[in-house]
């Protein structure tokens, strides 16, 4: 929660004052009680009366009105997810050798096939989709298009084969989102890039990432695979390891203001490919709720009067 005016906040500092007041007052009738007993006719007095803990629930409630109030004038407010309306995602997906480990399975790029096509099914349809597809280099490109069928051809039509050229397929896909030179006022937009080892050729990923930090596209990525990961060597000798990256992913990410994730299984990739969906078709909006605050201090502030009436016969 934040608060448009926290200025107003300070007022909570009525609330203990306030409370010591009240335990002053008390203290003083007792001292003047103690002082002027008549014990026959205070005894006649008290006859029937109020179990003492109740005349605290006037003053009570008051305080929790007060508090109330004062959060209302401050103006809080509470961040939800609202639906974009439009905006554009740009996949970049990794088909590169390592893709065809069979640490995710049935493997890392079937896997990262079916949740894909998870994260397209929770994108609204006014958000358009677009992908490049890459290993040496990039090998398909797509433009964002509502038509999210065209997006998930290329996915399907991925075999794992070659390098990684993380970079240069970042670098096509800040281009698509933004071109130089158009002079059209650009949609909300970022990327989603999904790889499972460290860029062996072409630009550093990093630089670019800071790069569109600059255009405001953030890039979010998806590690895939573990640790222990082997593939058949091309050749003659023993498996290749191919560890995935994450610390590169990771650093992509930070530099571009995104945030990345990891996955180790297909069942966890689908998750955050899910989540992911909700995230990229939704922005933050911070949305008011003094009404709340102003309606239950009144509330408190009526229920204190009402109790104070019923059980001392004053108001608090």
């Amino acid at each position: 929660m934040s608060f448009a005016h926290p200025v107003f906040l300070a007022a909570l500092l009525l609330v203990p004052l306030a409370l010591l007041a009240l335990i002053a007052r008390r203290r003083r009738r007792k001292r003047y009680a103690v002082r002027f007993t008549g014990v026959s006719t205070l005894k006649l007095a008290t006859a029937g009366a109020t179990p003492s803990a109740r005349t605290h629930i006037p003053a009570a409630l008051a305080l929790a009105a007060l508090t109330a109030l004062v959060f209302a004038l401050a103006k809080p407010q509470r961040t939800v997810a609202v639906p974009t309306g439009r905006g554009n995602v740009m996949l970049v997906t990794d088909h590169s050798l390592s893709m065809q480990a069979d640490d995710v399975q049935p493997s890392r790029l079937a896997a990262a096939k079916s949740a894909a096509h998870a994260f397209v099914g929770r994108l609204p349809k006014t958000i358009g989709v677009g992908i490049v597809s890459y290993s040496n280099a990039p090998d398909a490109v797509r433009a964002p298009d509502t038509d999210h069928s065209q997006a998930l051809q290329v996915i399907d039509a991925e075999q794992a084969d070659g390098a990684t050229a993380t970079g240069d397929a970042l670098q096509v896909a800040v281009d698509a989102l933004s071109p130089a030179g158009s002079k059209i006022k650009r949609l909300p937009s970022s990327i989603l890039l999904l790889s499972d080892g460290r860029t062996t050729t072409g630009r550093d990923p990093v630089e670019v990432a800071r790069t569109a930090k600059t255009l405001h596209i953030p890039i979010y990525t998806v590690s895939v695979g573990t640790e222990d990961a082997l593939i058949p060597n091309p050749g003659f000798g023993p498996p290749l390891p191919v560890p995935p990256d994450p610390d590169t992913l990771r650093r992509i990410a930070q530099a571009s203001g995104g945030r990345a994730y990891a996955a180790e299984d297909e069942n966890q990739l689908s998750s955050i490919y899910k989540n992911l969906g909700s995230q990229l078709g939704t922005k933050k909006v911070k949305r008011e709720t003094t009404n709340a605050f102003a309606i239950g201090g009144v509330a408190l502030l009526l229920a204190a009067a009402a109790a104070s009436l019923r059980w001392t016969g004053r108001l608090p």
